[in-house]
């Protein structure tokens, strides 16, 4: 037996049930059932651990100002799976939230060098945010520039960039 601590040996089941577990904790979420969200995430969890179960009830918690629990639960994500960007940038984003501008932004980089995240445009967005924030505004121009690049309909990057433009002209 392998001694992996996150060894797949679970059956198949238990990934169904996690899953269905997973997306009835997210409908919750979406209707603002914030205590029933993090029971069906915490129960998902204990069925079948992932790192997106673990980084969406970071999530919920982040929602209730919970920033602390919220930062516990993405590094268990990352425990789970060091591939996966969304926790790495909601940690930067909690401490962020926190008033920690500078170390949120070893955070967001973190996110950038993720294999797998469905939207890059994210992590560089908040590193925009936080850049703007220590009035390094070239810096932030340049990764709200970039988050309009992954995602050209990215109304609060664009905005971010043209204030930036504005400032250094």
């Amino acid at each position: 037996m392998n001694d992996d601590v996150y060894e797949d040996d679970s059956s198949p089941l238990a990934k169904y049930e996690a899953k269905e577990l997973f997306q009835e904790a997210y409908q919750a979420q979406l209707a603002g059932n914030y205590e029933e969200a993090i029971e069906l995430y915490q129960r998902s969890i204990e069925t079948y651990p992932t790192a997106e179960a673990h980084t969406f009830l970071g999530w919920v918690y982040s929602f209730q100002n919970r920033y602390d629990e919220a930062i516990e639960e993405c590094l268990e994500a990352i425990r789970v799976d060091e591939t996966l960007g969304n926790p790495y940038n909601d940690i930067g984003s909690y401490l962020l939230a926190k008033g920690d501008n500078y170390t949120s932004i070893r955070w967001f980089k973190r996110a950038l060098y993720a294999p797998r995240y469905e939207s890059y445009a994210f992590p560089h967005f908040n590193l925009g945010r936080t850049y703007e924030a220590r009035k390094k505004y070239l810096d932030a121009a340049r990764h709200y520039g970039k988050a309009l690049e992954q995602r050209p309909g990215f109304t609060e990057a664009a905005s971010g960039l043209h204030r930036m433009q504005a400032l250094l002209n």
